[in-house]
């Protein structure tokens, strides 16, 4: 694969142009890493980030992912089927042939996780041992991939997952607040707030997640082989406070605040049958009835804090990365600065 050096700064992103992905490729490149980035796209159409290195392969094809990690001391897991669809037949096998690659090349797995592989029987307050008891596909998927990585550990492939709520950034990908909330590249007119009223959401803010991230990967040789963290993120107690905090700063730019209006679940579930995208968002529905918040004491144990951006920048930075409002709309506006501690 070329000249990369040999001090064990090389990574392999997996899902580079997707939300996660994208915004820890990005991190790890200003961190001083050597990345990888793999795209299905020629080399032509593939995104022209400076710094990183993109190849052309999928995550599907075990030669694929056998040549882009070769070198390699560490690869970011980050790859999911676009739209939610399909994860039944290519979820678990691109995780397959990552372990694959870092078994045979000697790196460290770094995979986003996220809460469904939790069942109402663990809620409200989850730690990394809460009991996986999946009510979803998804989540019973989601349990199989860290079940994977845990036993791969025991033939001495290390793995990292940090687990977070919904994501949230300037360059979401698919996710509840760029397609349930608010529509990416466009203003903000009203928007959708899908929780039941007073009832808690984990939301999780790109930038800090990735942050995170980079952050244990500096620290990796103290952790143990097969190692879990959650993050606190955002806890939005009352369900509303993520669509008031978007109000604010689309009125502070536009003059106008936009109105919070239920989600019609509804309208959802008639047109669910002829767009995938909404079938799956459907599915995890519960997870906005009961109240889900995760707990950070193990994160904070091992980085002394949790990286955190405040809210209102946090929401101000994904509206205008998602293009639904604009920096000149305000030009006193502050750009987004290093990220508090909590």
């Amino acid at each position: 694969m070329g000249n990369d050096g040999n001090d064990g700064m090389t990574v392999l992103v997996m899902g580079a142009t997707g939300g996660i992905g994208g915004e820890v490729a990005r991190q790890l490149r200003d961190a001083g890493w050597r990345v990888r980035a793999l795209t299905r796209g020629t080399a032509g159409t593939a995104p022209r980030d400076e710094g990183l290195t993109w190849l052309k392969g999928d995550a599907m094809s075990h030669e694929d992912v056998m040549r882009c990690a070769e070198g390699c001391k560490v690869i970011v897991h980050a790859v999911n089927p676009p739209g939610y669809r399909n994860w039944e037949t290519l979820v678990l096998p691109m995780l397959d042939n990552t372990i694959a690659a870092a078994a045979a090349h000697g790196a460290t797995i770094v995979l986003p996780g996220t809460v469904y592989n939790f069942g109402p029987d663990a809620f409200p307050l989850l730690d990394e041992d809460s009991a996986q008891h999946a009510v979803t596909r998804k989540g019973m998927i989601r349990v199989e991939l860290e079940r994977r990585l845990e036993a791969a550990s025991r033939q001495g492939v290390r793995s990292i997952i940090v687990r977070a709520g919904d994501f949230f950034g300037p360059k979401p990908g698919n996710s509840w607040f760029a397609q349930g909330l608010l529509k990416s590249g466009q203003p903000v007119a009203s928007i959708a707030n899908p929780a039941e009223a007073g009832v808690g959401h984990q939301w999780a803010y790109l930038p800090d997640v990735a942050q995170t991230m980079v952050e244990l990967l500096a620290r990796r040789e103290a952790l143990g082989a097969f190692e879990r963290f959650h993050m606190a993120g955002h806890w939005d107690a009352t369900g509303l406070q993520m669509a008031q905090a978007i109000q604010r700063v689309v009125a502070r730019r536009t003059a106008k605040a936009p109105p919070i209006k239920r989600t019609p679940w509804w309208l959802m579930r008639v047109a669910a049958p002829f767009v995938p995208t909404l079938r799956e968002l459907l599915e995890m529905r519960y997870l906005w009835k009961e109240p889900v918040q995760m707990v950070n004491s193990r994160l904070v144990q091992v980085l002394g804090r949790e990286p955190h951006t405040p809210l209102d920048q946090a929401v101000e930075a994904s509206l205008i990365g998602m293009g639904c409002v604009h920096v000149s709309s305000s030009p006193g506006v502050q750009p987004v600065s290093c990220p508090d501690a909590v």
